[in-house]
């Protein structure tokens, strides 16, 4: 059985992008490629084939993927969530008890994770903790650093 794949609106319209741009641009840049090293002779000694050929199947494996996620992917419908409980596709502010810091996450799914930018998944240690959880709550997670303590002060969409 696959995985459901939850994204934001904006996580699918990334994807899609992303996908347009492979099979649109990249396929014609790696073609081309491949044409002008199959006109450099020998392929036995052709690096440039070779790299190009390379290249082609990491494009057509990253196209597999998107195609892959968007057969199963789940959109939240980010106006239709509540601010009284965390789920994917809230924002929210917390404080970090440990180094009394606050922080800001919006929760994603596995396929939008961009933790530098306080994206951070449902399935990630944090992530996972803070699900479920309203405001007020102390919630403990257990970190590659040891346990960790987040107070929720604010739920947003």
């Amino acid at each position: 059985m696959t995985k459901q794949v939850l994204l934001t609106d904006e996580g699918l319209k990334k994807l899609e992008a992303e996908l347009d741009e492979l099979k649109t641009v990249k396929r014609k840049e790696i073609a081309e490629k491949i044409k002008v090293a199959l006109s450099f002779g020998d392929l036995s000694e052709n690096s440039e084939y070779d790299e190009a050929k390379n290249e082609q199947a990491i494009v057509e494996a990253r196209i597999a993927s998107i195609e892959n996620t968007l057969k199963n992917v789940k959109v939240i419908n980010e106006d239709e969530l509540s601010t009284e409980i965390i789920h994917v596709g809230s924002k929210v502010k917390v404080r970090d008890a440990g180094f009394d810091d606050v922080c800001d996450y919006k929760i994603v799914g596995s396929s939008e994770a961009d933790p530098v930018n306080g994206r951070i998944s449902d399935e990630s240690p944090v992530g996972k903790a803070l699900v479920g959880h309203r405001v007020g709550d102390v919630v403990e997670v257990e970190t590659p650093a040891g346990i960790t303590s987040f107070e929720v002060l604010e739920i947003s969409k």
